[in-house]
């Protein structure tokens, strides 16, 4: 696809992404025209593509959305290096990736809500590291109960019945190693002698 066409396609999804935008955040054409400056009559020919985006309207719209300009516009990725972090709800807990690609070693920033205490043990291929980066993890691991907190370590293979969540009712925040079968970490350093 030419660059003219992928610009034209981004521009023409904008008014659709805006008055998504406008109502996931509850808001009326009254409240955003007072809020961004925009009259409400060319927010609402934005919302309905009779106007075409230009930057002067989409920065104060970014800055109320509070989301980058890129998303603001569903712009195209273009190589850039940076990894970027998505959170996704998955299972009820927020997740955040921390490698870009599927396959190898997988890392993930995952927190756990309060709220997650039922544990339901599951198996599947490959090697888990856990560390806890705050709050209070427990972790059922075959017929071990544990708790973890923050600065504590567990690995395992997966295919030994497990599963983590909150432990006594409180948020945690961890960070996962996933590898296939046979892989772990390794802590390798170790302090010079005194």
């Amino acid at each position: 696809m030419e660059h003219s066409a992928i610009i034209s396609s981004a521009l023409e999804a904008v008014g659709p992404r805006l008055k998504r935008l406008r109502s996931q955040h509850g808001i009326t054409l009254t409240e955003l025209s007072e809020t961004t400056g925009i009259s409400q009559s060319t927010l609402s020919r934005l919302e309905t593509g009779q106007r075409r985006a230009s930057l002067e309207l989409l920065l104060p719209l970014a800055l109320a959305y509070r989301i980058p300009l890129d998303d603001l516009v569903g712009a195209p990725e273009v190589g850039d290096p940076r990894v970027r972090l998505r959170p996704r709800r998955v299972n009820g807990r927020t997740v955040i990736p921390l490698t870009p690609n599927p396959g190898g070693l997988q890392a993930w920033k995952i927190v756990i809500p309060g709220s997650q205490t039922e544990p339901e043990p599951r198996t599947h291929e490959g090697y888990e590291w856990l560390y806890v980066l705050s709050g209070r993890m427990r972790l059922i691991l075959g017929d071990n109960d544990l708790t973890l907190g923050a600065g504590e370590v567990a690995e395992f293979d997966t295919r030994l019945p497990h599963w983590f969540g909150s432990a006594y009712g409180n948020a945690a925040e961890v960070l996962s190693l996933f590898g296939k079968q046979g892989e772990s970490a390794h802590v390798r350093a170790r302090s010079a002698p005194r």
